[in-house]
């Protein structure tokens, strides 16, 4: 996996993303309640704090749980939620350790099946549903993850030419475009 990723929007950040596949699936991890590009950011944040240029399932699956929040919580913190954030990060880990052996890609290296990788890829601590169907959608359409049948197993998020989530950004613009379909969605969601 050497790929050039844009969900950051930060090269050096980036550049982690489209080399480590555990950098590309903690970033996802953390796309939730933050800004994508601050989600996305966080591997990068988290790999300098801990002075290596790459990510370690096993190392961090090790790493003391109260200092790994400690450096999650660090200012500028690496989540809104660092402490839940933290747990959640080291639970991917442990699991991609006992799981796979410590490799990421291990995940989706091998699989036969759009529907084998998305089953893969919910069973890990932190991915729903929804989550699981845009990290294949990510896979496909920008890491060259492509088993038979991924797009119908990625559901909506699989569709050529859309911009719905983080799958679909290449850039400023069409980050632009997928911000710009999520408020439309929120806008059309009946108030509570």
């Amino acid at each position: 996996m050497n790929t050039t990723l844009r969900l950051a929007q930060r090269p050096e950040a980036d550049e982690l993303l489209g080399r480590s596949p555990l950098a590309a699936l903690v970033g996802m991890l953390l796309d939730q309640q933050v800004p994508m590009e601050w989600a996305f950011s966080g591997p990068y944040t988290i790999a300098q704090r801990m002075r290596v240029d790459d990510l370690d399932a096993g190392a961090i699956a090790a790493y003391d749980p109260e200092a790994f929040t400690e450096l999650l919580k660090e200012k500028p913190a690496v989540h809104r939620y660092p402490g839940s954030m933290a747990k959640r990060i080291q639970q991917l880990c442990q699991f991609l350790v006992e799981e796979y052996g410590g490799d990421a890609a291990g995940v989706w290296t091998g699989v036969a099946s759009g529907a084998e990788l998305l089953d893969r890829l919910r069973a890990l601590p932190g991915f729903g549903e929804q989550k699981a169907k845009i990290f294949l959608a990510l896979l496909g359409k920008q890491l060259g993850v492509r088993p038979a049948g991924w797009r119908e197993a990625a559901g909506p998020y699989g569709e050529e030419d859309c911009f719905r989530s983080v799958a679909d950004i290449s850039g400023p613009e069409s980050l632009a475009k997928v911000r710009a379909y999520k408020q439309g969605v929120k806008a059309a969601k009946p108030p509570k």
